[in-house]
């Protein structure tokens, strides 16, 4: 509760909850259902592949002054693929760590994690694993699960998992999965997303509503068995109900999404194009909406705090001057 409250404190002083980042539109992954390389994620005008795309000290520069105009209290480093630039990371990552700020960084892990990253304060490195080994390599080679359990080695990680179709058609697959990372050491949490899908989208990633269904009362009964499963309370039940549109997601309203030339808006949300929030299963989306849900003290929702503390942190953010970066 403390750390809400002062969350709350730093809103209402201007600071931007959330900033999500693709540092790069390079990705040497070809990965079925991909949302960033979708033809509409950008709008439609251009996508990922074609827009600028920044290096060296350029990125590093850019990538700081985003965070000196918004001040967010999360950063999240997205792409493409972070690893791909990890020369600029190395640079990075310390001095957002110096200023204090949460920096989560999503990566295939397709080459080797750098050492100089192990022990860094307030950094969490996800790794993105589609399944199990069959189904994994299939769908994400070169990053395959021999490449990423050398490459995670030393290190702590969140495994992030998301469950598409493919996986919910046999029996037991999901326990096997975390069976097997809840085992590794390097494995301190494991995340499981449900595939969202575009509007209108068919794709054999698209979970259908018995799927769904199933794979919510699966977790359920799972989380008691693997606490590495981070689902806590309501975070699962708002798969089975969650968010109705842009509108009503905390996570969309409170994350500024900026593609690789760190000027071109993602809308509304992470995802782009047009997601359609009645089958998401965005865990980020998800955690938001079960904090919003909570009733302090009994009775009054936390996301109508929410909603006050962010009208007021826009008044204040419009009346300081511009930051500058050193």
């Amino acid at each position: 509760m403390e750390g809400i409250f002062s969350a709350w404190g730093r809103i209402l002083a201007g600071y931007t909850p959330a900033l999500s980042i693709e540092i790069t539109r390079e990705c040497p992954l070809r990965c079925p259902g991909c949302y960033a390389y979708g033809d509409d994620h950008l709008g439609g005008e251009v996508t990922l592949r074609e827009v600028r795309d920044l290096k060296g000290q350029a990125l590093v520069d850019g990538i700081l002054a985003l965070v000196d105009r918004h001040r967010p209290l999360h950063l999240s480093i997205v792409g493409g693929e972070p690893l791909v630039r990890y020369r600029e990371l190395n640079i990075l990552l310390p001095i957002l760590a110096g200023r204090g700020i949460h920096v989560q960084l999503v990566t295939s892990a397709v080459r080797e994690i750098p050492r100089e990253w192990r022990g860094l304060s307030r950094l969490s490195v996800v790794v993105s694993i589609d399944g199990l080994q069959p189904e994994h390599d299939a769908r994400r080679t070169p990053a395959t699960y021999d490449r990423i359990l050398k490459h995670i080695a030393g290190h702590e990680i969140t495994v992030h998992c998301t469950v598409t179709r493919q996986q919910v058609n046999r029996a037991g697959y999901l326990e096997e999965f975390l069976r097997f990372w809840s085992a590794r050491e390097e494995t301190t949490k494991i995340w499981m997303s449900l595939y969202t899908p575009q509007i209108g989208e068919t794709s054999a990633e698209r979970l259908s509503g018995s799927d769904r269904r199933h794979v919510v009362s699966d977790l359920m009964a799972l989380r008691l068995r693997y606490p590495k499963l981070a689902a806590p309370k309501g975070l699962l039940e708002v798969y089975a109900d969650p968010p109705q549109s842009p509108e009503e997601c905390v996570f969309a309203r409170t994350t500024m999404s900026i593609s690789a030339d760190l000027t071109t808006r993602i809308t509304p949300c992470q995802f782009g194009g047009n997601p359609d929030c009645a089958n998401c299963g965005c865990i980020a989306s998800a955690g938001l909406a079960a904090v919003a849900r909570h009733q302090l003290w009994g009775f009054v929702p936390v996301g109508s705090v929410f909603s006050g503390s962010m009208k007021i942190g826009a008044r204040v953010k419009r009346l300081r001057p511009a930051a500058t970066h050193a």
